[in-house]
């Protein structure tokens, strides 16, 4: 008896330092893309009208506090973002990611808008409370989408994971919430 108690706290302990609950969500400390380690910088909460909309994650090689320094960074990096209410809908993300990238263009979304079309197409299936969707920049390679561990496609271009990070590490972000939590300043 003592050996199963002894084996469950074991499994229990190594799950719970392996991920965090933000909300109603866990997100892990620990990804891996493209053979490159990433730990968890930090994470927020989405919110509107006090209900909780997404979690979201930053995950970086190194910590950082630095928005600025995130987004000029050419390093892997990701975004996780996991759905905790069926309030996002397919229609309200994708409006939300043009509202998104409006902002961190200062309205010039020209020279990057035909690969903002095809990001939005990455939302063509709908969208479902607990659907994770992890946004990767790979160094030389792009950024490259996920839902639910499916690869979605890549988009090239520094440039474009510089404006796409900035809807959440902006001087106007998604929300203040999420980018203080992602820089794990809160």
């Amino acid at each position: 008896m003592k050996k199963i108690i002894l084996i469950l706290i074991t499994f229990f302990s190594f799950t719970a330092i392996g991920q965090i609950r933000v909300g109603k969500a866990i997100l892990p400390y620990e990804e891996n893309f493209a053979d490159t380690d990433l730990k968890l910088n930090g994470a927020g909460m989405r919110e509107m009208l006090w209900i909780d909309l997404y979690a979201g994650g930053l995950y970086l090689q190194g910590k950082s506090k630095d928005p600025k320094m995130i987004l000029e960074s050419d390093k892997t990096m990701a975004i996780k973002l996991n759905i905790v209410s069926g309030f996002v809908t397919q229609k309200k993300m994708i409006k939300a990611v043009r509202d998104g990238f409006h902002k961190a263009t200062f309205g010039n979304t020209k020279p990057l808008d035909k690969r903002i079309n095809q990001f939005i197409k990455f939302f063509s299936e709908p969208i479902v409370k607990n659907d994770i969707f992890d946004i990767v920049y790979i160094k030389d390679v792009g950024v490259k989408a996920f839902k639910n561990g499916k690869e979605l496609g890549v988009i090239k271009g520094r440039d474009f994971k510089y404006a796409l990070f900035k809807i959440w590490l902006g001087d106007e972000p998604a929300s203040e919430g999420i980018k203080k939590g992602m820089l794990g300043i809160q």
